[in-house]
Order: structure tokens, then C-alpha cells, then sequence
């Protein structure tokens, strides 16, 4: 069930691709939020600017790389090393993925993430490219408005009306 909505309303890094640029919302999105955050479970490190020298700019890219290239146990927080089983790493890592795959339709649902999460023994299927995910052909949007600001502008107006 999918359901259209107006007005896209959110923090950017954790809606899902289908709702950011479409207005389309489903229970899908919200497994793609939760992918995001346990994506940054595993860093210690927020869904944002990881590194504007590479093809990805985002945690979720950064992720994906390090999959795609073998290399998943780099994305772990270093500060944990030595006291987390590698394969529980890997199994986090690779259900994270498994739930911000670009296509709504791709994603698990949340049942079978708690599943997932839940069973040593449950074979997971392969992750596809995740939303937002930006290739090396891809242009690196400018974000120098927007870099590493960790707070937000919110700006209220009050009009208090007077009787004469």
C-alpha cells in the first residue's frame, strides 16, 4: 500500500528516495530510515558528507562502496575494535543495506528485518545500490551551504491580534 502526499515533509538523509522525490510514502519508507541508522550504529558517524574527495557523499554511499569493494569491516567505528564479532558486524551491515536498496519494492519489511537481525542461521539475499547513491559518473552536488552544520534554523513568526 502506497500512499501520494503534497508536501514532503522530513529530515532529508533518512527519507527514502521514492519519498523525497516523489511524495510516495509506504511502509517501505520507513525501513529505509531505519537502514540509515543502523548504518550510523555501526560508525559512530551521522548520514551525511563523509567524504567530498570520493564518489560518495553520504554514509549510505560510503557504505555501499565498502561492500561492493569487499571491504565492510572498514565502516565499523574504530573505537569498537576488538570487541564486536566480525560477523555480526557483517550481518548488520549488510541488513542496513539491505533496507535502503533504492527500490522500495526491494526492501525487506520490518518483520523480516527483526528476523534477520534476530537468527545467526537465516541466509540474507545480496543488497542492491542503495538510494542516493552517487557512482563515479555522477556529479557531487555542491554543498557548501550546507557543510557539517550539526543544527538546524527553525524561525517562528507570532501575531498576537489586539482588540482596539
Amino acid at each position: 500500500m502506497q500512499e501520494s502526499t503534497q508536501k514532503v515533509v522530513g529530515t532529508f538523509g533518512y527519507m527514502s528516495p521514492e519519498y523525497a522525490m516523489h511524495g510516495i510514502f509506504s511502509v517501505k519508507s520507513d525501513v529505509y530510515s531505519f537502514g540509515v541508522i543502523v548504518l550510523e550504529i555501526l560508525t559512530s558517524k551521522k548520514n551525511r558528507v563523509v567524504d567530498l574527495n570520493e564518489s560518495h557523499v553520504s554514509l549510505v554511499g560510503h557504505a555501499w562502496t565498502l561492500w561492493s569493494e569487499n571491504k565492510s569491516l572498514e565502516l565499523a567505528d574504530e573505537e569498537l575494535k576488538n570487541s564486536y564479532h566480525e560477523q555480526e558486524v557483517l550481518r548488520c551491515m549488510q541488513v542496513g543495506l539491505l533496507c535502503v536498496q533504492e527500490g522500495s519494492e526491494d526492501r525487506p519489511t520490518m518483520a523480516s528485518v527483526v528476523l534477520m537481525l534476530g537468527s545467526e542461521t537465516m541466509t540474507l539475499p545480496q543488497p542492491k545500490r542503495p538510494g542516493f547513491y552517487l557512482n563515479d559518473d555522477s556529479e557531487v552536488p555542491d554543498l557548501s551551504m550546507s557543510d557539517h552544520v550539526d543544527c538546524s534554523r527553525n524561525e517562528i513568526t507570532l501575531t498576537m491580534i489586539h482588540g482596539r
